[in-house]
């Protein structure tokens, strides 16, 4: 038996001698993770499957419940981590499952158990953060209730959950190595889109065995959402695309957005949604038009000039038949490039009425984060501040508790750019870019604020969208704006009020974004743009605070890297 497993056998028998409460409950999941043939939109390719699906099972839980899952990993030839996208880690930083950063790598073969309490409601995700794999399939929603006898303060009839992805038909193999070579070769547009798993590829031209429409393996049914005419649908709506800024709408239907990454929203109603990678939205929408006939549900690349045909459901009215196509063309969606409508949705975010969390009126320390594209050495990177991160053998939380600091480089990395002379609307040089795997070290309990600050790529005339994610953290949403932020004037017009909190924004094209954290949650938390490419080559950074407060970390984490030799 390995050092996984009996690691994950220790905490399994530990957990049977917990007493079970109705205040809170163990939920306990055994998964095994393995490639399978799929064919979601028709195109015949490997898929990485949790039980044999993808996306995975639904967890489903209650505020303050404990989640065990116990992950074997049967990829045979491939490492896994799996990240709970949105869970803080409260006390269990180990388990963030952000390969080498919190953990090692489960290696094929073994067996590693992730626990942690959902310590708040709302709409989470879980996903691999390993290498490239999430685009791959493994991916999947986490749901998390009140406990009962306490009530949202909207309502509905009726909870449904969907998942908004892209699919390419490249393994992740070819994406990454095009990636890393000289000459770069970008992953390009995705071929399809899927709404919970399932898509439509056009298939004419390609052989029968990779891409058949005929054959029973491919399910060219949309994926359905049944509604009953007059009653209100809770819609969690999470996104996992590896590239793509979508749209979503449901024809002839209005949606109000009620909550936001597990936060209270002050409702508003929308025509059709804005959603980016890593974020979770609730919207109600009530089944109020002509019931006689079915409605299409869109999803739609906007940020882009995306070749990339439209995923495609169906808002099924009982009892009109699931397979009855609507009488009419789906909507065409918003323009690509329409940026104000993208900014707009964001700045009518706020926390609601009575869920409202204060942000601190002032912060401990500013960091002004550049994004840019590079060539470094000859090769293509993403870059903050010009510095493209790379991430070390041995797992940050492992090197900076045990003192390993021979692992990664211990020169800081920089706080600011040269605001005032960088030209973000024209392409740079920025010969200077360099690699790292440096990390921030924040003073524990400190307030901190993050400008991100969008600029040209080394494409002129060109700056695209960037969904950053922080793990371990909510952070209020302080202000957006185009062009460069001025460090003098905009704090200025921070939203002190209702700011949002939230695990994920965007930082729009030529624009900035400003959050706001409490650095008070022990551990290694990385920071990144949530575009598997775009961290793939650099676009992220890590943040280090109290670690020093933790207790003796789990040895199931260990086992790679320098830690290879300890017991």
């Amino acid at each position: 038996m390995g050092g996984h497993e009996l690691a994950a056998l220790f905490v399994f028998l530990c957990l049977l001698s917990v007493p079970f409460s109705a205040e809170a409950r163990i939920r306990h999941y055994r998964w095994e993770v393995k490639y399978e043939f799929k064919t979601p939109d028709c195109f015949k390719k490997l898929a990485i499957t949790i039980n044999g699906q993808t996306p995975g099972p639904t967890i489903e839980a209650q505020e303050g419940d404990t989640v065990v899952v116990e992950l074997k990993n049967s990829l045979l030839t491939e490492n896994v981590a799996i990240h709970w996208h949105g869970i803080r880690q409260k006390g269990t930083p180990w388990f963030d499952g952000t390969g080498g950063v919190t953990q090692c790598p489960i290696v094929p073969g073994d067996t590693f158990v992730y626990k942690f309490v959902v310590d708040r409601p709302g709409t989470y995700l879980y996903h691999a953060h390993y290498s490239m794999q999430r685009e791959a399939g493994l991916y999947g929603m986490i749901r998390v209730s009140l406990p009962p006898g306490i009530a949202e303060p909207y309502t509905y009839d009726y909870d449904r959950s969907i998942i908004l992805n892209d699919w390419y038909h490249k393994s992740t193999y070819e994406q990454a190595t095009g990636l890393s070579s000289n000459p770069f070769v970008w992953v390009g547009e995705p071929q399809s889109l899927l709404i919970h798993g399932k898509g439509w590829f056009d298939c004419s031209g390609l052989q029968a065995d990779v891409c058949n429409a005929t054959n029973p393996a491919c399910s060219r049914s949309p994926y359905v959402l049944t509604v009953v005419p007059g009653k209100t649908y809770r819609l969690r709506i999470g996104s996992l695309t590896a590239l793509a800024a979508l749209s979503f709408e449901i024809e002839g239907h209005n949606m109000t957005v009620v909550e936001a990454d597990g936060h209270n929203v002050e409702p508003f109603e929308v025509k059709n949604l804005f959603i980016y990678s890593g974020e979770t939205y609730s919207i109600l929408i009530k089944a109020n038009q002509a019931p006689t006939r079915n409605y299409w549900a869109v999803s739609k690349v906007v940020s882009r000039n995306s070749t990339t045909p439209n995923g495609l459901a169906v808002f099924n009215y009982y009892p009109n038949h699931p397979r009855r196509s609507p009488p009419t063309v789906p909507p065409v969606g918003p323009a690509w490039n329409d940026v104000n409508s993208r900014l707009a949705q964001g700045q009518a975010i706020k926390a609601r009425q009575g869920y409202i969390h204060s942000p601190p009126r002032i912060s401990d320390r500013v960091i002004v984060m550049l994004n840019t594209q590079n060539t470094i050495n000859g090769y293509t990177r993403w870059s903050i501040n010009n510095v493209s991160y790379n991430i070390p053998d041995t797992p940050y939380l492992i090197a900076v508790k045990d003192k390993l600091y021979h692992v990664f480089d211990q020169t800081p990395p920089p706080d600011s750019y040269d605001f005032q002379n960088y030209d973000i609307s024209r392409k740079a040089n920025n010969s200077n870019a360099t690699t790292s795997n440096s990390l921030y070290k924040l003073q524990f309990n400190s307030t901190v604020d993050i400008i991100l600050q969008n600029a040209n790529t080394m494409t002129s005339n060109n700056s695209e969208t960037h969904p950053w994610h922080l793990h371990g953290h909510d952070f209020w949403v302080m202000g957006y704006g185009k062009g460069k932020f001025d460090i003098n004037s905009d704090p200025k017009k921070y939203n002190y009020v209702n700011p949002i909190m939230k695990n994920t924004v965007a930082v729009q094209p030529y624009g900035w974004t400003a959050l706001r954290f409490r650095a008070d949650n022990p551990g290694v938390w990385a920071f990144h743009c949530h575009i598997e490419a775009h961290f793939y080559l650099g676009m992220g950074v890590v943040f280090e605070e109290g670690v020093e407060k933790l207790g003796p970390l789990p040895s199931s984490i260990k086992g790679c890297g320098d830690t290879k030799r300890f017991p």
